[in-house]
């Protein structure tokens, strides 16, 4: 049975009544669990929770690091919106954070991490030491009395602390997707590409460098979080929105103006720990291709590559990527997650791939119907529709998209 040691569960503000709580459990003075639904107090809570990172963040969790969150509470919360974070401590201590965003959709009451959509993935901090003991299913009794219809789970990786945890076993799979990964030892050479590649490849690519030299003053660099890094980030998303127009690609994400405003201010957050860093491609002083990568514990996660429209034939991008792989491994990394899907070009850079999951797991019997008969499965079936339209009508669909401008 879980323990909890007092009624420090915060009604959120949409709620008629406080989260009722069962007295009748056995408590233990060394446990609390607490909703923090308040952005004041989410905002307090950033050296703890920092701290927390510290000792028991996992790589991939750098989508819930304080930096990020707070980023993303600035441009995503909204009126439609509210927190719901669980949060666990022992004698005092934060051990545990579970950051949910509460959401009414389709007239379904959903739990969803906080951070979507631009976190690439979800998942919940907690020190190893808890992760399978007395605080973490006391955790999830909670989240169980939130009064919600759905907990949404978007990109729950395979490794992810929650997945391990076997508390979602019951939860109906929407999709399965890849994360492919590079290990930067191996891929990373004196001068480019190493030997895992290809000799033809390796051929290809200095090739690629000479043609593209001949347009140009050709230089390589990186950018730390600061004011030209805000700038780079900005111009990095208007060129994957242009990429992404001219290919006849709908991504409501992008196409989203609190995308670009999200990764300027990370990006411009250098006194506050922002993990973002811009590696970049310059001819004749001009940016031509941008990455936009956030590193955490020895892992670069990259999340938007982008060219420049008039050098997108040249081989560009292939150049940007193994200077990306170069530029995460000088700053200390050992491992670039290429993240979900698992485009065709990945794979030619990929050691391995980690399995991530969307699912919805169900908390009512408004949760079941939504869940079983396919009310919150709309995404899988978009897309798959998306490519099946010819190409003029997706070209005019992802004009309106991003407003008719690349």
């Amino acid at each position: 049975m879980a323990l909890i040691a007092a009624a420090n569960i915060y009604p959120i503000k949409a709620w008629p009544a406080p989260v009722p709580v069962d007295d009748t459990l056995p408590r233990d003075d060394e446990i609390t669990i607490a909703i923090v639904d308040s952005p004041t107090a989410f905002l307090a809570m950033q050296a703890e929770w920092e701290a927390l990172f510290a000792r028991a963040g996992l790589p991939h969790q750098v989508f819930q690091s304080h930096a990020v969150l707070r980023h993303w509470m600035r441009h995503y919360l909204d009126s439609r919106t509210s927190l719901s974070i669980i949060t666990g401590r022992r004698r005092g201590r934060l051990v545990m954070a579970l950051p949910l965003i509460r959401q009414r959709r389709f007239g379904v009451v959903s739990l969803r991490f906080m951070g979507v959509p631009v976190a690439q993935f979800g998942d919940v901090l907690i020190e190893p030491a808890e992760c399978e003991g007395s605080l973490m299913q006391a955790g999830w009794d909670c989240l169980q009395r939130l009064d919600a219809d759905v907990l949404d789970l978007r990109k729950l990786r395979a490794d992810s602390a929650l997945m391990r945890s076997g508390l979602v076993a019951g939860a109906v799979l929407r999709e399965r997707l890849e994360a492919p990964f590079a290990d930067l030892t191996f891929r990373v050479g004196p001068d480019g590409p190493s030997k895992a590649y290809a000799s033809r490849e390796r051929s290809n690519h200095r090739r690629r460098l000479r043609r593209l030299s001949e347009r140009g003053a050709i230089a390589f660099g990186m950018v730390e979080p600061g004011p030209e890094a805000a700038r780079l980030a900005v111009m990095a998303v208007a060129m994957k929105r242009a990429s992404l127009l001219r290919h006849g690609i709908v991504a409501p994400t992008i196409a989203d103006q609190r995308f670009s405003a999200f990764f300027h201010d990370l990006a411009g957050d250098a006194a506050g720990g922002s993990p973002l860093h811009i590696t970049m491609i310059t001819c004749d002083g001009a940016p031509i291709g941008l990455d936009l990568a956030l590193d955490c514990k020895g892992t670069s996660f990259g999340h938007v590559i982008a060219t420049h429209p008039e050098h997108e034939r040249g081989g560009v991008g292939g150049i940007l990527v193994h200077h990306s792989f170069a530029s995460a491994k000088r700053r200390g990394n050992a491992i670039f997650d290429l993240l979900a899907p698992a485009d065709a070009y990945k794979h030619e850079h990929a050691d391995g791939l980690t399995a991530v999951s969307d699912l919805v797991l169900a908390l009512s019997w408004k949760g079941r119907l939504a869940a079983n008969y396919g009310l919150l499965n709309w995404r899988p079936f978009l897309k798959q529709a998306f490519r099946r339209l010819p190409s003029p009508l997706t070209r005019r669909l992802a004009a309106w998209s991003y407003g008719g401008k690349s």
